[in-house]
């Protein structure tokens, strides 16, 4: 009579897939754009990626083992996942210190509190990140240019990112067709020629990272496309009604975060919808949002504040947006 019966509804079925083999599937998808990271920032990457990874691992241990006191669980390489995407979320020459606390916050506050892997509502490497942004904004916006780009001295020169070139550009009167000579050209930012976090600048890196989750069924097309197709339409709209004010769609899909955000980190499985409508209509979500904050707001990017308020309307679409029931009778008419 010691053994308790769990009833849950139908239909019950099993997978191969195990948590670790998922978030390692993240890991290897990662890889590409790691390597460009190193190509561009040099040891200034390395040491931000490792710094992250370690510390956040670290942090879940500690706090699994002396706080919560509950079963270990860093070998499933959640934290892991989170380390690396933190550390794709931050300049190559952030001051060591400033990650160790970043981690802390994304494991500690936006994780652990809520009950570790599949609790938080939020993501915690977006957490960490906006974190530091708000808490440092100095180091957060000194992005070094990547070598090749000025004189050829990783981590020696620091720039603008072509988002906030735009953004100031605008501020102060300039054109879009003025400020489009300053920036990197589209073949540059789909390379990853360009500032601005480790992860974030090599679109064809991360594309590759896509294509490998989506044939390995690590995730679905539904977020990244929405993210990106209602930015394309959205950015479309503005710059043909007023193309003096407004970059094309092709800048904001391949300048700043929206890649990494749409592919890896709105895809979360913790904190994204459940169901395929509602995946799109969170993806929409995301991308409308970047757009407005990055047009109309105080900051040149805007994709982790996006991603972070749509987390928040994730309970409410899986509760009120819901797949068809399974055996459920079709009324005619």
């Amino acid at each position: 009579m010691n053994n308790l019966l769990n009833i849950s509804p139908s239909p019950h079925t099993h997978g191969k897939e195990t948590t670790r083999k998922l978030m390692f599937g993240v890991v290897i998808a990662l890889m590409p754009a790691l390597a460009a990271s190193v190509l561009y920032f040099g040891i200034g990457a390395v040491i931000v990626t490792a710094t992250s990874i370690i510390s956040c691992i670290l942090f879940e241990f500690l706090i699994q083992k002396y706080v919560l006191k509950k079963p270990i669980s860093i070998t499933d390489g959640s934290a892991l996942v989170t380390g690396l995407l933190l550390a794709f979320n931050l300049p190559s020459n952030i001051p060591v210190f400033i990650i160790i606390l970043g981690s802390l916050v994304a494991i500690g506050i936006a994780k652990m509190t809520f009950g570790g892997l599949g609790n938080n509502p939020f993501n915690p490497a977006l957490v960490g990140r906006v974190f530091m942004l708000i808490s440092f904004p100095v180091q957060m916006t000194s992005w070094p240019v990547p070598a090749g780009l000025s004189t050829g001295y990783t981590d020696a020169i620091t720039g603008a990112t072509p988002l906030a070139i735009i953004k100031e550009g605008l501020k102060n009167g300039e054109s879009i067709s003025q400020l489009m000579e300053k920036v990197p050209t589209t073949m540059q930012m789909f390379l990853g020629k360009i500032g601005g976090s480790i992860g974030e600048v090599a679109a064809l890196a991360l594309l590759i990272g896509f294509a490998y989750m989506l044939i390995r069924k690590i995730i679905t097309w539904h977020i990244p496309v929405s993210v990106i197709g209602s930015m394309a339409i959205f950015t479309t709209i503005l710059w043909l009604v007023n193309p003096g004010k407004n970059a094309d769609p092709m800048f904001h899909i391949l300048a700043g975060g929206v890649l990494l955000g749409a592919i890896f980190m709105a895809t979360d499985y913790v904190t994204s919808p459940m169901n395929p409508k509602s995946m799109l209509i969170y993806g929409c979500g995301i991308g409308i949002l970047t757009v407005i904050i990055r047009v109309w707001g105080a900051y040149p990017e805007g994709v982790s504040f996006a991603i972070l308020i749509m987390n928040a309307f994730v309970p409410l679409m899986n509760k009120y947006i819901k797949s068809k029931r399974f055996g459920e009778e079709v009324k005619n008419g």
